[in-house]
C-alpha cells in the first residue's frame, strides 16, 4: 500500500491551533504521516523583499520567523502524533535544523529532502552519513542533479515532483514516475502541486509507493501554498480513492476466479 504523506508545512501560519486542527484531518482522513519543514533562522537564508502578511509588511526574514514552529512546539507534535497514531517528520532545510532533528530520529521513520536541496551537497552528504531514510524530492532537477544527489544516500526513496504552485494537469508528467524506476531502481513516489484528486490517485496506478501532497484548513487562507493544497473533504476523497485503486490493481497474474468458472460453465 501507497505510504500517504499529509503534508502540513507551512499551512498552520504558525498557529498551535492550526497544527492540532490539520494533524487530526491527515489523521481522521485515514493518512500515514504528517509532514513540516524545518528551517534554521539566519542559516543560509535568502533575503527577500518585503512581504505583506497577516502580521502587516514584513522584510523576508521576519515573515518566514512568524512561520517557524517552536523546538517546544514540536516536542507537542511527536507527543500529540505518537498519541493518537500517525507518524510525523520533517523536511530539512539546513545543517543546524538536521542536527535538531536527530534528537527525534530514534522513533521517526523518516526525513525529507526538498527539491530545492538537491544541489546542496554539504546537507546531502551530512544526510547520508548519518541513520536517516532520505526521501529526496526532485523537482526543477536534471538527471544529472539526481544522480549526483542519490550518490551521497543511502538507499533513498525518489518524489517525482513539478515544482509548480500550483501546477496545471498537463505539466505533471506522471509517466516519469516509471521512468525514475527504470532508471535507479529505487522506490518513487509522487509530490503533487496540483488541484484536485484524480491526478495523485493515477500515480498510485503508475506505481506510486510514497504519495504527498499539502494540506489546509481552507484553500482561501492565507500562504503560498494554500492554493495548491487539499482540504479536509479532498483529503478524505483522496485517501479513498487510492485505496480503492490499489484494491483494483489486484496481483497481476493471470487466474481464473471462482466466479469466473461458475459463469463460464453456465454459458456451456
Amino acid at each position: 500500500m501507497a505510504y500517504i504523506i499529509a503534508e502540513i508545512g507551512q499551512n498552520h501560519n504558525g498557529d498551535m491551533d492550526n497544527v492540532k486542527k490539520l494533524i487530526d484531518v491527515a489523521y481522521n482522513a485515514g493518512c500515514d504521516a504528517v509532514k513540516f519543514q524545518k528551517r534554521t533562522m539566519g542559516f543560509g537564508f535568502y533575503k527577500g523583499s518585503e512581504r505583506e502578511t497577516p502580521w502587516g509588511v514584513l522584510p523576508y526574514e521576519q515573515y518566514r520567523e512568524r512561520l517557524e514552529l517552536s523546538l517546544d512546539a514540536y516536542d507537542w507534535i511527536d507527543g500529540y502524533c505518537n498519541d493518537i497514531g500517525i507518524d510525523w517528520f520533517c523536511s530539512i532545510w539546513d545543517i543546524p535544523a538536521l542536527d535538531w532533528y536527530e534528537k527525534y530520529f530514534s522513533h521517526l521513520d523518516y526525513i525529507k529532502i526538498p527539491s530545492a536541496k538537491i544541489h546542496d551537497e554539504p546537507l546531502l552528504k551530512e544526510i547520508g552519513e548519518r541513520d536517516f531514510k532520505p526521501i529526496l524530492s526532485t523537482g526543477g532537477s536534471t538527471y544529472d542533479d539526481i544522480t549526483k544527489a542519490i550518490s551521497h544516500l543511502k538507499d533513498p526513496i525518489l518524489m517525482h515532483c513539478i515544482s509548480v504552485y500550483p501546477c496545471p494537469n498537463n505539466k505533471l508528467n506522471l509517466k516519469m514516475i516509471q521512468t525514475l524506476q527504470r532508471r535507479y531502481g529505487l522506490p518513487v513516489g509522487y509530490s503533487g502541486h496540483e488541484v484536485g484528486v484524480p491526478t495523485t490517485v493515477s500515480a498510485v496506478a503508475l506505481g506510486a509507493t510514497v504519495v504527498e501532497r499539502h494540506i489546509t484548513l481552507d484553500r482561501t487562507m492565507w500562504g503560498t501554498d494554500q492554493s495548491a493544497s487539499l482540504e479536509p473533504h479532498g483529503l478524505e476523497k483522496l485517501v479513498k480513492d487510492i485505496r480503492t485503486i490499489e484494491t483494483a490493481l489486484g496481483t497481476g497474474r493471470r487466474e481464473i476466479l471462482p466466479e469466473e468458472q461458475k459463469k463460464i460453465e453456465s454459458l456451456k
